[in-house]
């Protein structure tokens, strides 16, 4: 079993790159994310600010003691962690850039849907580009956390993300869903770190690697709104 790559290890936390297909909890008799980080570093405790689907790779938050856990807690809650994420799709959006909005209701089989209903809605912006291989590059910035809300804001665009096949995506060796960047805020410090995908076929094609070293820092991007640190 590989070593999991740690991103950074601070006194107050660890980041973390989750490999796809790897569950953040234990799944069955299978050690999952957390379990494999303790063992690997000897470290006890460890509290998972948030969490990454099974099939999503990318970055992903540990605290290292309770006050940490609480303070990083109460920044998720506020929107005050920025995370970005990287996805493909074979479909053009019906917008190239913008926002998705709706409230999340939980539909069939685990699956989630997108409504107008009155609530709490699922808040998304992103960003899209054609790379001219068949595909297009979404950057994609969660305004809130709800189970499965980039999957189904893709599918709400019109373009389920490649490898998705609970949304109507195109088959796919796995999900073209990754964590790439988080900044924050801690100890009076700005903290950011990028993380590019390093599995997935049309992840490592020139097409998609040539595009990603034009792309600027994600907090750089015009993001509607007044929503950074």
């Amino acid at each position: 079993m590989n070593s999991l790559h740690i991103c950074a290890w601070h006194e107050d936390f660890l980041l973390v790159a989750k490999p796809a297909g790897l569950d953040c909890h234990q799944a069955g008799e299978s050690a999952g994310l957390a379990q494999r980080l303790r063992e690997q570093t000897g470290l006890a405790t460890l509290h998972p600010v948030h969490r990454l689907d099974a099939a999503t790779s990318g970055l992903i938050l540990f605290a290292r003691h309770t006050e940490a856990a609480r303070e990083l807690g109460e920044q998720l809650a506020e929107h005050r962690i920025e995370k970005y994420y990287l996805a493909l799709s074979p479909r053009q959006p019906a917008k190239k850039q913008g926002w998705v909005r709706g409230k999340m209701l939980k539909g069939r089989n685990g699956s989630w849907r997108l409504t107008r209903d009155e609530g709490l809605p699922a808040v998304t912006q992103f960003f899209s580009s054609g790379l001219g291989n068949g595909l297009r590059a979404f950057v994609l910035r969660p305004l809130s956390g709800r189970t499965h809300q980039l999957r189904v804001a893709m599918k709400s665009l019109g373009s389920p993300i490649l490898g998705d096949a609970r949304y109507g995506g195109a088959n796919a060796e796995r999900l073209y869903l990754h964590a790439w960047a988080l900044r924050l805020r801690w100890r009076g410090e700005i903290l950011h770190w990028h993380l590019p995908p390093d599995g997935g076929e049309h992840f490592l094609e020139p097409a998609f690697a040539d595009w990603l070293a034009t792309q600027p820092a994600p907090w750089q991007l015009p993001w509607p709104g007044d929503h950074t640190l």
